[in-house]
Parts: structure tokens; sequence; C-alpha cells
């Protein structure tokens, strides 16, 4: 079996989906990594060819002897174009929002697993990629937020008079979520957090943090999966004018509200951000998928009326190396739970295949996404 990693090509993108520490764990095999694929992650050609991997400096030439393509992003439709009939692609695929990618891989009998759809049981803890950059991106936006904020984070006492220390309002208490209350609370800030699931009062409090109940009803917020679900208009409208008093008294709000495949809910209304007060900061980690925040801009930091808010995307690729070193584990640990005897299987009564499993045999095989790509728009 011969596995490919090529360079990720993607604009600012510093990830690499495999690390060299991670070679000697995958099935026997010809590991062939794309010259400077890891590079600005800190991970050059030579510890590759040291850890066992060859190098190849033409991505056409990978991608035709490749049995198994290793990403992270999502593949364009130039490279599929270059991918071996028969091969099996594992990445991110974003599969609801890359319909024109799913036909593209399907066209060219290309079988897909979907990183991003790794169903969230016990066994399938250590290959779940999403729960691993998800980590990374809350860590990182307290410290974007505590970068550009004018308050210190912790409270200070000094000979000039006592600091109060900065309130932080996380929206969302996914993974993102509880990290950035993890990482604020080390920083010494005040915690608040929301979440319109119920059950994750308790993750909240056991992490220093203060839930904050809102006075909504709704008796299906959560998915079978854990994720929250996508509610109704009338269920956002409340749910702003609520978080809009929370807004006014905070110096840091971070947002993780994400539906999958939908545009992310706006939370924070325009009207909640202009009376949020000067110097206040927004990361909003729902940019890539339009924002939380109504004047997010997705790639930019802005400031409005005041208010700095970070629309920064895929926040894992400014820490690369940590984020490469996690992904890489998902992707091997996969790997080897979908290898039998040096060769992949499409075993459909696994749970773990059946869920990742998009593609296979020139047809789009996962039921919810199929279903999905059927409705009009």
């Amino acid at each position: 079996m011969i596995i490919a990693v090529p360079k990720e090509n993607l604009p600012e993108e510093r990830r690499v989906a495999l690390v060299p520490d991670s070679i000697q764990k995958l099935p026997k095999g010809d590991i062939i990594i794309q010259s400077g694929a890891g590079q600005l992650a800190g991970y050059h050609d030579k510890q590759y060819i040291e850890a066992g991997a060859r190098i190849e400096k033409d991505l056409k030439s990978l991608y035709s002897i490749a049995d198994v393509i290793l990403k992270i992003n999502p593949p364009s439709s130039s490279e599929i174009e270059m991918f071996r009939r028969g091969a099996t692609l594992i990445s991110f695929l974003n599969p609801l929002s890359n319909q024109a990618i799913l036909k593209g891989l399907a066209s060219h009998n290309i079988n897909a697993f979907a990183m991003d759809l790794i169903p969230r049981i016990s066994r399938t803890q250590s290959m779940d990629a999403l729960s691993s950059q998800s980590n990374i991106a809350g860590y990182k936006a307290v410290l974007l937020a505590a970068e550009k904020s004018q308050k210190v984070f912790p409270m200070m006492m000094t000979a000039a008079g006592t600091i109060p220390p900065a309130r932080v309002f996380v929206i969302g208490a996914g993974v993102a979520g509880l990290q950035a209350i993890a990482t604020a609370k080390r920083l010494g800030a005040v915690v608040e957090a929301y979440d319109v699931r119920p059950v994750v009062r308790e993750q909240v409090e056991s992490l220093g943090a203060k839930f904050v109940e809102l006075k909504l009803e709704s008796n299906d917020v959560e998915t079978t999966g854990g994720y929250a679900k996508s509610q109704s208009a009338e269920f956002y409208q409340r749910q702003q004018k609520l978080l809009e008093e929370h807004a006014q008294s905070s110096d840091v709000i971070i947002t993780t509200a994400l539906v999958a495949g939908r545009k992310a809910p706006i939370l924070l209304t325009e009207q909640a951000i202009n009376k949020m007060k000067p110097g206040s900061v927004i990361v909003d980690l729902a940019a890539e998928q339009g924002g939380n925040c109504e004047l997010t801009e997705p790639g930019n930091i802005v400031v409005k009326n005041d208010v700095i808010i970070i629309g920064l995307t895929n926040l894992p690729s400014t820490m690369a190396r940590e984020a490469s070193n996690m992904y890489s584990r998902n992707i091997v640990s996969f790997v080897l739970s979908i290898t039998r005897e040096g060769a992949i299987q499409f075993d459909k009564d696994d749970v773990l295949i059946s869920s990742s499993l998009v593609v296979y045999n020139g047809d789009i095989v996962n039921p919810s996404i199929s279903s999905a790509m059927e409705k009009p728009n």
C-alpha cells in the first residue's frame, strides 16, 4: 500500500497531515511525502527521510501512484484530476458545503473518508480530529483576545490601586468553548459561559466558570453525536436579546456556535455590539461559516464602534506544529482501524466506516450526505 502526503495548497495553511514521528506507526508500505509538505509546520524533508519515508517533488507523480492520500483540507478540482482512479482519500471534507468536490471524487472513482464525520463514540476518541483542532482554536482564540484587549486578564493589586480582572464571556461550550474557558481562567479572567445545551453546565462549572442560564425553552437542542442542533428563527431572536444583556458587561466575548452544513447562527447583533464597552474584543470562531457576530468579516480583524472583532479563519494553522502533531495522531489511528492485511477495508457494518465513508465506487454512499444533496436549496 502506497500512502501519499501532499503539501496543502490553501493560502495560509501551514499544517501537514502526517508528521515524521507517526510514519513508523502506519501499516507497512511505501510512504511518500511531497517535498516541503511539512516545512511550514517545522518538519523538513530530511526528518521524513530519517523516519523512513520517500520524498517526491512532483505532485502529479505523487498522486499518480498513491493508493491512499492523506490530507487536511478538501482537494481542489485540479487535484482530483491528478488522483489515480480507485485511490482512497482521507481528509476533512466538510461534505455538506463541498458538494461539487464530492461529485468530482465520485466521477473519478475516488473513495473518500471524511475526518469530520468520524462518530463520537468511545473507541474513536483517538481519531476525533474535529476535537483536536477545536482545542487548538479555543486556546488560540483567548491568546488573540488577550493580545488585542486593553484589559489585563488577571486581577492586579498594585501600589497604584487594584485592577479588576477581565470579564470573558464564552458562547458555546463545545470542545473549542471549553478550551477557551480553561485558557481564560488560567490567565486569571472571570469567565462566564452559555450553551443552548443545559447538559454541559457541569463541564463549564468544573473549569471554574459560571454557567449563564437564559430563559429559553427548547426540547430538541442536541444531536445524537453531542452537537448543538439548529433552532427556529424565533428562538434565535429571543436568544439574541438575552445575550445582548451579557455582552454589555463583557470585556471579551468568544463565540463558537456552528451547525454542520449551514451558515452559523447570528448570536451577537449589530445592536448588541454597539452597546459593548469601547475596547471590547470579540473572537468569532464561527467566522469560516459566516460568523456568530453580525459584523464579522471572515478572514479579517475589524473595529466597529470601538469594538475589535476578530474573524480570522483556520486558527489551528497558526499553531501548525502542535495542530499537525494532533491531526497526524488522529489520522494514523483512523488508518490503523480501517486497514487489514495492508489494505483499506470498506466494511459498512462497522459504524466507524459507515459514518465516515462518503464516496465509494463512484457513488456518494453516506445516507445523511446524499439525502441532504437531494433536497432543493
